[in-house]
């Protein structure tokens, strides 16, 4: 059956993944909610989350006063405001497993959840502050990163080796989300390129997926990852993957069984100069999706973003695009690398903006909205 499955996905292509209009949600970015000294200066902003008293937390990186050795500096900090954007506290400031943090998460418990890239590690932070539990291990401090390593010259230029998959540990992981018996899933990552699933012990249960391509088209090779980068399960266990590098989420069931595909492939001016970088001279159909937040109303929605056009997108849980606002650019209710995102409710949004080191109250209008696929906020 499951064979079957796969072999009917170029012939559903045409019609399932046919490019969608969908309407502008009419909204508004709050400005300066965030209060907090000028002394905090934001920088790059990876990750926010919020708790079930409205408490957000912000993963930052800021520019100094930190140490190494990662890549470079170490450089996170996780930063508390209330629910009224007052600046509470930093969170586990000194903290081993932090080096580089890549998401951030609340479970149901008000337990604070850390997904480290640079240290390899998934912390729990439980609510006074306290590190409770730890997945993965730090790489020790003298070692070289497999960033540094080469192996020899070709015509006198050195040569890094392709990431290579290592069994039993986190090879730069990147996010987190829990099923409804509370087991643990990493999206493990930039490099493993897998889903790491543990019980709700932190006890090892499995793993699925490895690293490959996508297809031409975005709707080939399911459980084949190209930067798994945010993860999320809804109210029936299913798991969201926002396969990043191969433009698509792969949405499976708890036990990771392929179920489908979900694209972003809502039309877009693809003239229009990006915000970094040179323009793609043959851009796809489907963008990337960098973000997975799906809401915990009693409909539940999929809210994730792509870097280009810089669009947030609204789905329905089988993919269908019912709305999308914003785009790339440093104005206020512009973005320029949405990291990540989180949905308190149906209509209010955080967003870490991350190069245009923020984080962004949205608050969405759909009553105003209007059947059009094109126009500005």
């Amino acid at each position: 059956m499951k064979r079957l499955s796969v072999l009917l996905l170029p012939l559903l292509a045409a019609s399932a993944f046919a490019q969608q209009s969908a309407p502008r949600i009419p909204f508004d970015s709050i400005p300066d909610y965030f209060k907090y000294s000028p002394q905090m200066n934001l920088g790059e902003v990876l990750a926010v989350a919020v708790n079930s008293k409205g408490h957000v937390v912000m993963i930052n990186h800021p520019g100094s006063g930190t140490t190494g050795p990662l890549y470079g500096n170490a450089s996170t900090q996780l930063l508390e405001f209330d629910e009224t954007g007052k600046f509470l506290r930093e969170i586990g400031h000194g903290v081993y497993g932090l080096g580089y943090a890549h998401g951030a998460r609340f479970d149901k418990y008000d337990n604070l959840w850390i997904v480290d890239k640079g240290t390899n590690t998934a912390m729990r932070f439980n609510p006074a502050g306290y590190v409770t539990l730890n997945l993965g291990r730090r790489p020790e401090g003298p070692d070289e990163p497999d960033y540094y390593r080469g192996n020899g010259l070709r015509a006198g230029v050195e040569i890094r080796p392709a990431p290579q998959h290592v069994d039993g540990m986190f090879r730069t992981p990147t996010d987190v989300a829990w099923d409804s018996d509370d087991n643990i899933y990493i999206s493990d990552g930039y490099t493993n390129s897998r889903v790491a699933k543990f019980d709700k012990h932190g006890n090892w249960v499995k793993s699925w997926g490895s690293r490959g391509s996508g297809g031409e088209h975005a709707n080939e090779n399911p459980s084949q990852f190209n930067t798994p980068h945010n993860i999320g399960v809804d109210r029936q266990n299913n798991v969201y993957v926002a396969d990043r590098g191969n433009r698509r989420i792969q949405v499976f069931d708890r036990d990771g069984n392929f179920l489908r595909f979900i694209l972003l492939n809502a039309p877009y001016d693809k003239k229009r100069h990006p915000v970094l970088g040179n323009p793609n001279p043959n851009p796809p159909d489907e963008t990337q999706p960098w973000t997975i937040c799906i809401t915990n109303t009693p409909t539940q929605y999929l809210y994730t973003s792509d870097s280009e056009p810089g669009r947030v997108y609204k789905l329905t849980l089988d993919g269908k695009i019912v709305g999308m606002l914003g785009e790339s650019g440093h104005e206020l209710g512009q973005f320029n690398w949405i990291h990540g995102i989180a949905c308190p409710s149906e209509n209010t949004l955080y967003v870490a903006d991350m190069n245009n080191w923020r984080v962004q109250k949205l608050i969405l209008h759909p009553d105003k909205q209007k059947e059009t696929t094109g126009g500005q906020r």
